[in-house]
């Protein structure tokens, strides 16, 4: 069953008053829980055209029918223990984590999971097909080089924000691993939340959610509390992470593209310096006064030891801007003068990014763009935007003429008004 297209221009209210609706898109309601099939074999049902991580495929409706809808299979195989006898273990706690969660998700801009078969020893959940995901879509604007629109990327966030207000107000749920690898779009443009393996539900867990996961969010998109080891957190290391996939939008690579340190033989979390080292680099160091619960952090030694050895001193140690590279710093090979009085670098990153993309003036992402994102980017994670006051940002407000001017109110349809065309994923 495939999702429907919804209207474009949506406003917030009508936006957040569709995802509190249950059910997918032809009025049919989806009670949760009733997508799971014991007796419906995959090769019966599906014709599989692709593999790559998961099985493209394309049911069989009939010979009457002309419309063959497209599916997204993803396969879990029990995992095994030794070679000579294969005992089958059960499935991994992600996989039974993800069938769970995605059997009561329903909302636009979250991937739909049409159902769940148990066939030969192995489960497979069959979601919606998405054409597209964000890093295919940015290496496409890579080859060559050339600016992904405004409005496009406007769009982009707003979706991703409003799935992630769902999440995080009507579900409880923490993604925990958002990446433009992770954010499909349709080939109209809607943008849904995917892979839900490292999500969590919140409230009331069973067990602390750093007990049951250790590592959390991909190295590049992980917000500072994670990696000063923060053993209790909040959807604010979500929001951390919508930051980094705005920055990357707009400049077509990672903002924090540090390298990471592996685990060693015992297990043991080691302290991401380099990537820390990443993020003071362009947002200077995180300071006390800022951030009231930096000195409890369980890696703030790390931290001290990671500002002496760049010679910037104890974090939220008294006076002035302070902060690493507090005059210059090297961003790509060039040098930017600090925001003054802050020992962020931020601003001068921005501006710098739009000022290669040439953006027209009417067009650019601009100061409220700016403003966005270092409110996406604050170190203090109680300080940093919630999805709800995200969605209400000045960002969103239209200007354009017409009766919607002045409103939040930004396109459902991301590549609306757009001539280029993206192919789809392999």
């Amino acid at each position: 069953m495939m999702m429907s297209r919804p209207a474009s221009g949506l406003s917030i209210a009508q936006q957040l008053r569709k995802s509190a609706v249950p059910g997918d898109n032809n009025g049919e309601k989806r009670l949760p829980g009733s997508v799971y099939r014991a007796k419906t074999s995959v090769s019966s049902k599906y014709d599989i055209i692709g593999f790559i991580s998961v099985y493209k495929a394309r049911e069989k409706l009939g010979p009457n029918s002309d419309a063959k809808a497209l599916y997204a299979i993803k396969r879990f195989k029990p995992e095994r223990e030794g070679d000579a006898q294969l005992q089958w273990t059960g499935l991994s706690q992600s996989a039974i984590r993800e069938m769970a969660l995605c059997s009561e998700l329903s909302h636009p801009n979250i991937v739909h999971l049409a159902e769940i078969i148990l066939e030969d020893k192995s489960v497979f959940m069959v979601f919606e097909y998405c054409e597209h995901d964000l890093l295919q879509i940015i290496h496409h604007h890579t080859q060559p080089r050339r600016l992904i629109p405004a409005s496009m990327i406007k769009s982009i966030l707003f979706q991703l924000l409003n799935g992630l207000f769902y999440l995080h107000t009507q579900a409880w749920v923490l993604h925990r691993d958002l990446k433009p690898a992770n954010i499909m779009v349709t080939s109209g443009g809607h943008v849904r939340i995917g892979d839900l393996g490292l999500a969590r539900l919140f409230y009331k867990p069973l067990q602390s959610l750093w007990s049951g996961d250790k590592v959390v969010v991909t190295i590049w998109y992980r917000s500072p509390d994670l990696l000063l080891g923060a053993k209790h957190y909040t959807p604010a290391i979500d929001m951390w992470a919508v930051g980094c996939i705005f920055a990357e939008l707009l400049s077509l690579r990672p903002i924090f593209k540090g390298e990471e340190t592996k685990m060693d033989s015992k297990k043991t979390v080691p302290f991401q310096r380099n990537q820390m080292g990443k993020i003071v680099e362009i947002l200077g160091m995180p300071r006390r006064e800022n951030w009231k619960g930096l000195i409890d952090m369980p890696e703030y030694m790390q931290l001290q030891t990671l500002a002496a050895s760049r010679g910037s001193g104890v974090p939220g140690g008294g006076g002035g801007g302070g902060g690493l590279y507090s005059s210059t710093t090297s961003l790509g090979g060039g040098r930017m003068p600090a925001d003054k009085g802050s020992g962020s670098n931020l601003e001068s990153w921005y501006n710098n990014i739009l000022k290669t993309a040439n953006y027209q003036v009417d067009k650019s992402p601009g100061p409220k763009g700016y403003q966005l994102l270092s409110e996406l980017f604050e170190y203090d994670p109680d300080k940093r935007l919630t999805a709800e006051q995200a969605l209400h940002h000045e960002y969103f407000r239209n200007t354009s003429d017409g009766p919607n001017k002045g409103k939040i109110w930004v396109s459902n349809n991301c590549f609306e008004g757009l001539e280029e065309e993206y192919p789809p994923r392999r």
